[in-house]
């Protein structure tokens, strides 16, 4: 049994750790996905929705809340954490998978009384705040990067057993988006992009009034990170004709509409979150940078230029949003997915 942890506050994490469970049980692995919120108490999951509400306001509150935030653990209660144990315990939990550096507290009591593989999946270019907290948890834990800011790729997570979409074939829309949290300027550039005349698909927190300068989408209410172990599903809005031949989604709920919609995008204009970075690797999709978050995603901005997969959305803006700018990047991007190590492999195959 392989246990996926992740956290759903951070959904640039969370769904990668969901992307790798998915593909584990589609090789026949026995696999649990677990939250960390599902443990907190509900005065707790308030605040954190309350925080959400206030970073989405002002990417400001964001980044300093990275600096003044409890660690969650805290206020987990002992009767929950023997609980969670006695589950692994009775499922028979072999490597446990860990997405937020959280866990890692969580897990450390529990490795010193029952060695266990654990594997700690870091989705950013350098230390995020989780992980900066848990320096002393786990020491024996294994640390895979998706990303260095030394310009290497060690890891992937096989989001896509397709090739990018060819260039030639894409609709030449933008995707638009804020990360996981749906925070930062966003919006703003959304507004002056499609005033300079460019199709936009824009994903946004909460159905908004009607938008005749872009194709919206938001989550679907009925999914939420604590309760749900299948990937977001968004929602057009308004919806798309029943009858449309034109869908981005062939599959369905099973598939992560988000990504499909990057597939055929010309680029991503995001903030430099690490599920965004997969995503524009596994597409081969040029990422345009937005202000960051937090020191990491500066990182993973840096990161992705260095790389030649991305723009400062300042770059883009000072060339006047030229189109010929984007497809070197999207060559350098085509093929870079196959050259880091597979996490899939990693972690099925029996350690020598």
């Amino acid at each position: 049994m392989i246990a996926v942890l992740t956290s759903g506050v951070a959904l640039g994490a969370h769904v990668p750790g969901l992307r790798l469970a998915q593909r584990l049980r589609e090789h026949g692995a026995d696999v649990l996905v677990d939250v960390l919120e599902r443990r907190l108490p509900g005065d707790r999951l308030a605040a954190v929705v309350e925080s959400r509400r206030s970073f989405q306001r002002d990417l400001r509150f964001a980044v300093a809340a990275q600096g003044l935030a409890t660690d969650p653990v805290d206020d987990i209660t002992p009767e929950a954490v023997e609980a969670l144990e006695k589950h692994w315990e009775e499922q028979g939990v072999e490597t446990f998978v860990v997405f937020s550096g959280f866990w890692l507290r969580l897990l450390d009591g529990y490795l010193r009384r029952r060695p266990t593989r654990t594997v700690a999946c870091h989705v950013d270019a350098v230390v995020s705040p989780s992980y900066r907290r848990a320096s002393r948890y786990a020491p024996d834990a294994e640390h895979v990067w998706l990303a260095r800011e030394d310009g290497t790729l060690p890891w992937t997570i096989p989001v896509d057993t397709r090739p990018p979409v060819p260039w030639s074939a894409r609709e030449g829309r933008l995707l638009v988006h804020g990360g996981g949290w749906a925070i930062g300027s966003y919006r703003d550039r959304a507004r002056e992009l499609a005033e300079a005349g460019l199709p936009l698909d824009l994903i946004v927190p909460e159905a908004p009034a009607a938008v005749d300068w872009a194709r919206c989408f938001t989550l679907d209410p009925d999914w939420h990170p604590w309760h749900d172990d299948g990937l977001p599903p968004l929602l057009e809005v308004p919806p798309a004709p029943a009858d449309s031949s034109d869908s981005s989604d062939p599959e369905g709920r099973g598939r992560n509409l988000s990504y499909e919609l990057a597939r055929s995008a010309r680029a991503i204009v995001s903030k430099p979150g690490g599920g965004t970075l997969l995503d524009s690797l596994w597409t081969a999709t040029p990422l345009i940078l937005l202000e960051p978050a937090g020191r990491h995603e500066a990182a993973n901005g840096r990161l992705w230029q260095r790389l030649g997969f991305a723009l400062s959305y300042d770059e883009w803006h000072a060339c006047g949003f030229a189109p010929e700018r984007l497809e070197p990047l999207h060559q350098a991007l085509l093929g870079a997915a196959a050259r880091p190590r597979d996490l899939l492999d990693g972690l099925l195959t029996p350690r020598t």
